[in-house]
């Protein structure tokens, strides 16, 4: 005799059954957890540890840190307010950082602001620890997370290489016409309850305007930073990604021009033209000149109302971005190439065609940390603008971001586009890499790594 069961029977019997298999599948496959945390310790050297010229402090300087967590990888984006550093000293802060967090140093990306208003050549053991506490300190405070991404516009950066009108020379000053993207790239890290934990934004510019201060600063990466934290109650932590910035200057920069002015005439004065030279900082310049008071303190305005210009952008698009994941795919890899090298053989700043000797090969870093559909690409050096420009055109990413002189400081002296070795700026003269190899190798180098993650051929 045949059982027939009824509808009611089945149903129980299909409900029991699927529930069955999600136990299965709940239990061979672990909860994600995405979890962020962020922080920021000061920085600033004391007043009787700073050497000459700079005699005091105009802005605090900070480390800042995010680290992210997926459960199954873990990796660390830092910013620190510094003119660069160079490969050996990153060395050894990523080593300090993975030794004080157990984050491997291929998951980290350690970025200088590029301020042109802290020591070059600042570092020792102290200064050196504390970003590595920096790092330690976001790790401890991870916490469940959502990450978005949204782009702006900001236009206070400007192309800095022109033909001077006299000379009919390459010289430094606004070039309107020239390559410059304008894009805010904005990573925002919140909690599950919608308030900000962490800002990662991207610009490139130079952190040049109070280059002359003889003070330490920030520059206008700072200033953003104190801005947007300020917004957020000092609740949040903001990060300069420096950009591509090789060439690109604040678009407001006739301050410094004209203290260039004053600084040459003294220098004549002594019998030395320093008219095709860049000596450091403020030498040279009377800080009992009003107009030179006056000047700087042009700049001192300056830096706050860039900082805040640029800020309100990043908080603008902030609010525009809807789409937030809360378990993306988390990846990272570095890789290093190499370029053909050259030695400068003459001299001069800018405006005449350089001699050069072959030279030993120049090794890039090069660094990805991938975040779902955002691509956190690396490079350690200057690079010029055009080249991050055709990584994003060329990215299988829709949301690319370059972020330079991280996790060191490449030999090669700034990294010019294949187009712009045909100029005779100051960046081109000076770099040490031969022309058109590396443009096409830190792109290819990069695009390797982000098709290898995606598990693509290219």
């Amino acid at each position: 005799m045949k059982t027939r069961l009824k509808f009611w029977e089945i149903s129980l019997l299909l409900i029991a059954l699927i529930n069955a298999v999600n136990v299965v599948v709940a239990q061979s496959t672990p909860p994600a957890s995405f979890s962020v945390g962020a922080a920021k310790v000061d920085i600033t050297p004391a007043q009787n540890e700073l050497k000459k010229p700079y005699f005091g402090i105009n802005d605090n300087i900070y480390s800042r840190a995010v680290v992210v967590n997926n459960g199954n990888t873990i990796v660390a984006l830092v910013s620190v307010d510094i003119g660069g550093m160079n490969d050996e000293m990153a060395d050894r802060i990523l080593a300090k950082i993975t030794t004080t967090s157990g984050i491997p140093t291929r998951n980290i990306l350690l970025t200088a602001t590029h301020t042109h208003s802290v020591p070059f050549g600042i570092s020792g053991e102290a200064f050196e620890s504390k970003i590595a506490i920096a790092v330690k300190l976001a790790k401890d405070k991870l916490q469940p997370a959502r990450v978005g991404y949204g782009e702006g516009v900001s236009y206070i950066n400007v192309n800095r290489n022109i033909i001077d009108p006299e000379t009919r020379r390459w010289w430094e000053g606004p070039n309107y016409d020239g390559p410059s993207d304008k894009t805010v790239a904005v990573v925002t890290f919140e909690s599950l309850a919608g308030k900000p934990i962490a800002i990662y934004y991207n610009y490139a510019m130079h952190g040049v305007i109070s280059g002359m201060f003889d003070q330490v600063s920030g520059d206008v990466p700072g200033a953003a930073s104190r801005y947007l934290e300020n917004n957020f109650d000092d609740e949040t932590v903001a990060l300069w990604s420096t950009g591509a910035c090789g060439d690109q200057n604040p678009i407001y920069y006739q301050q410094t021009y004209d203290l260039r002015e004053i600084r040459v005439k003294e220098y004549a004065k002594r019998g030395i033209d320093i008219s095709n030279k860049m000596p450091p900082g403020g030498e040279g310049l009377d800080r009992k000149d009003p107009k030179v008071i006056k000047l700087m303190e042009q700049q001192k305005q300056m830096l706050l109302s860039m900082g805040q210009l640029l800020g309100e952008e990043v908080l603008h698009v902030m609010r525009g971005t809807k789409r937030k994941l809360s378990n993306p795919v988390l990846q990272a890899d570095q890789r290093i190439i190499t370029c053909p090298g050259r030695k400068r053989l003459d001299e001069g700043r800018a405006g005449y065609a350089g001699t050069y000797a072959d030279a030993d090969s120049i090794p890039i870093r090069l660094g990805l940390i991938r975040l779902g559909d955002i691509a956190l690409t690396a490079v350690n050096g200057e690079v010029f603008n055009p080249i991050s420009t055709r990584l994003k055109k060329e990215s299988p990413f829709a949301n690319t971001l370059m972020t330079t002189l991280t996790n060191g400081y490449a030999r090669s002296g700034y990294i010019p586009h294949d187009a712009a070795f045909g100029t005779y700026t100051f960046e081109v003269v000076s770099s040490r890499l031969k022309p058109g190899f590396a443009e096409t190798a830190i792109v290819n180098g990069l695009l390797d790594m982000m098709y290898a993650s995606l598990q693509l051929k290219p």
